[in-house]
This record gives C-alpha cells, structure tokens and sequence, in this order.
C-alpha cells in the first residue's frame, strides 16, 4: 500500500473519480484533515511517511521536503510552481509533476468577469445596495477599451481571444517567450511593459511569479498609468506589491483592481479596506469542469508513477533553469 497525501483542498467533492481511481488501485490516501491551506508545521507533521503528495498552492520548503524522507513525487494540482523549492527537490530526487492546461479556461473565464465587473462598477453598486444606498454608476464598455495583457501564456492567449471576440477596441500583450498570432487584425499588437502601462485601460496580469516577476508592479509602475485605468491580477500574488495597489487606490491613481490571488492566502489583508478593490478567494480555476479535471490529472500522474514510475506531464526542465538563474 503506498501512502499518498492530498493537501489540496476540497479534493473530490464534486466528482469522486480522483478518490475511485485511487481506490481501484488499492493506493491509501489521506486528505487534508484540516480543510485549509496547510503552512509548514502543519506540513511538517504530515509528510514523515507519504510518497506521493497530491499538492495545491501550499509551500512544500527545503524543510518540508527534507521531513518527507519516503516522497518520490509531488504531483501538483494546478499550474503554479512557485510554492514549489524545485530545486531542493531536484536534489532529493523527488519527481515534479502539474495539470498546466486544465485550469486555463476557467481562470480566463473569471478574468473577463472581473474585468466587466470593474468596468460597470458592479461590485461597488452590489456593495452600496447591501447597505441600502441606490447609486446609478455610469461605466464603460469593453469595446472603448484598450487592454494590455502582461503574459500570453495558457490563460493569457485565451484572454485575449475572448478580447477580440467581444470586440474590445485593442489589445496589447508583452510576453518574454510568445508572440501571438493574428496581429494583422489590427487589434492585436506586441508592446513592451512600461507603454501597455501607459496607454491601457485595462491591464491584466498573466504572469508566473518568480525572480523577475516579483513586485514587477509597485508604486512607481502604477503611477505611469492612466487615472481611470484598471488592474486586474488572477495570476500570483507577490507581482503587485499589495501595500503599494492600496495606497494607489486610496489616492485616486487608478479607478480600480481586482485581485484572486495574494501573497498570503486565505488573505485578511489591508486590500479587504478599499471597496474599489474587487476581491476573490484564489477561485480562477474553481469551475466544476477545469478543478475535475486538474484533480483527475493529478491523480492519474500520481498512479501512473506509483504503478510504472513514468510521468506524463514533467515540470519542464525551463523552470528549473529558471530557479538557478534566480538563486
């Protein structure tokens, strides 16, 4: 019987295919006890004799890894490495699996609805009609805007052909790797960092956290954008500085933001203050067919090692690279 531990959570509530697959291959498994995201003590007492961890956006640090004397693979239940010390698992020999398509759709699909929500003020109207005030807030539409969308991978290629579908006047996209097809529309142009700033209505982050993305947008990159323009991040935490996004939201220097993920999560922060902020849970990939999916992928890489030691989706060996050139 092999032990595997599912941090993640919920884990199979919607769909039990994850746990029956696990069941049908006689693999004992432990899910999260707790039902919150675990920090390191929690960890710490949990992974002394797992071997697979089935991970979601919980830290699993050198020290983690060195207390799991018995893990040979994190299977990751998601698309995000970050929380991950690849490096420390390079060298203990520990095996990094992810599910880098399941989640795209559905955390561009929130990324369009926080985006409408911010250009209607529809979470500021919801907010003023709970306490009994009756506002009338003229907004803009989508296609008056200019977007810029910083990162183009996964789910910032399917934002921006849901852009151009609903007729957004223009979008601009800087990424370090990707060149999108299609610019000959018209509507569709690559910009460097600091213009889409500048010149966009929108800007909507997309972006791995890492060495050259953290804090990429503080206080002196908002201050270059427009006085009505709006941020919205559904991709990590850590690439804004939160303390700088509310001082430039109390003070007028932007119109709004809106914001699923943060660097400590579940987050009580100082951002919950500002009611022009619009504030989710980390639930970009919380649609019932994208989260199934990721679950079942994970699991299936999780039994497909644990039978014949293979994986189907590896970490490439890039992210790798990319930590070394960090550290």
């Amino acid at each position: 019987m092999s032990r595997i531990l599912i941090t993640t959570v919920p884990f199979g509530n919607i769909d039990r295919t994850p746990l029956d697959l696990l069941e049908s291959h006689d693999l004992s498994y432990t899910i999260n006890p707790l039902n919150k995201k675990l920090n390191e003590d929690e960890l710490l007492s949990m992974v002394s004799d797992c071997e697979v961890i089935i991970a979601g956006t919980e830290t699993l640090s050198d020290k983690v890894l060195s207390a799991a004397k018995n893990l040979r693979l994190i299977s990751r239940v998601g698309i995000g490495l970050d929380s991950v010390d690849l490096l420390s698992a390079q060298r203990k020999g520990i095996a990094i699996s992810y599910t880098p398509d399941a989640p795209a759709p559905a955390v561009a699909d929130l990324t369009m609805g926080l985006m409408y929500s911010l250009l209607r003020n529809i979470h500021v109207s919801n907010l003023e009609m709970h306490k009994g005030n009756w506002h009338r807030h003229f907004g803009r539409r989508l296609e008056d805007c200019t977007v810029g969308l910083l990162g183009t991978g996964r789910v910032g290629s399917k934002v921006a052909s849901n852009l151009i579908a609903l007729g957004c006047a223009r979008v601009m996209y800087y990424d370090k790797y990707v060149r999108l097809e299609n610019e000959s529309q018209g509507k569709l142009s690559f910009a460097n960092i600091s213009d889409i700033l500048s010149a966009c209505d929108i800007v909507s982050l997309h972006l791995p956290l890492d060495h050259e993305t953290e804090n990429l947008i503080t206080i002196d990159q908002i201050k270059t954008m427009q006085k009505h323009a709006l941020l919205v991040n559904t991709s990590r935490g850590g690439i804004i500085k939160e303390s700088d996004l509310k001082f430039a939201l109390n003070n007028g220097l932007i119109g709004g933001a809106a914001v699923d993920v943060f660097v400590t999560e579940p987050y009580a922060g100082e951002l919950a203050s500002c009611d022009n902020c619009l504030l989710t849970s980390h639930m970009g990939s919380m649609s019932i067919d994208c989260r199934t999916r990721m679950e079942i992928e994970a699991t299936e890489e999780a039994v497909r090692f644990l039978t014949d030691g293979t994986q189907s989706s590896p970490v490439p060996k890039e992210e790798f690279l990319l930590r070394t050139r960090g550290n």
